[in-house]
């Protein structure tokens, strides 16, 4: 049992951890102040994930004291392959959580070597910098088990986190199918938070698909803008 809530606890930091990476990163690329991701809580799951992998692996290797440059490797394939499951799943849906096809060598534009250089990269930064404090988080996890409740408070808020936002999610992919589109998740979010300010509405960080207008609006003001850059092409 505490395995597993170690695993919680290791999913916890990488999806918080992620989330503020990415809300900054957005804010330093695109200029603009985007929640990321498909959840709209302050995380995002496929970077708990990672973290659980990137741990995993950095355990395994101490115990069977294995090449470090052998592990980093496997951790960037790890982080790889995870960005791929995740990217198929949205493209099944009509759904492009993110687009690399601008990028040398993609692959559906959801995974590129850049990209994989850099999940490498980041498994380096991790291997030798990073895992130390991760230890010593679990170490503190260990002596501090009451942090169970604050876990169990974070997985329910996920759940239903996770249905919430699956309703959007589900127009989204309907909206997408019945009009043969691929819809860019994180385009749309932009769009929608530009069109507020545009036109002065209120604009919901939080929630980013329930806004002063239905969401069917903007997902027809996304395909008419579609349609243009396409013609232009």
């Amino acid at each position: 049992m505490e395995f597993f809530l170690k695993l919680v606890f290791i999913f916890y930091l990488g999806s918080t951890a992620g989330w503020v990476i990415e809300l900054i990163f957005r804010r330093i690329v695109h200029k603009k102040w985007v929640n990321p991701g498909f959840l709209i809580g302050p995380y995002l799951p496929i970077y708990g994930f990672g973290l659980v992998l990137l741990t995993t692996l950095y355990l395994g290797s101490k115990d069977m004291s294995a090449n470090p440059v052998i592990i980093i490797l496997l951790m960037g394939v790890a982080m790889t392959l995870i960005e791929l499951i995740g990217g198929e799943i949205g493209l099944k849906n009509n759904v492009r959580l993110w687009d690399y096809r601008d990028r040398w060598l993609n692959y559906k534009g959801l995974i590129c070597p850049l990209f994989s250089a850099i999940w490498t990269a980041i498994g380096a930064v991790y291997y030798y910098f990073l895992a130390p404090y991760v230890m010593d988080a679990l170490t503190w996890f260990s002596h501090n088990l009451i942090f169970s409740y604050v876990l169990g408070v974070f997985s329910g808020l996920i759940v239903i986190d996770f249905f919430h936002s699956g309703k959007y999610y589900a127009k989204i992919r309907k909206f997408a199918k019945e009009n043969k589109i691929v819809v860019k998740y994180e385009r749309l979010k932009m769009d929608i938070r530009d069109f507020q300010k545009r036109t002065r509405e209120k604009y919901s960080f939080f929630l980013p698909f329930k806004q002063t207008r239905p969401l069917e609006k903007y997902l027809s003001e996304y395909r008419e803008k579609s349609a243009e850059k396409q013609k232009k092409k």
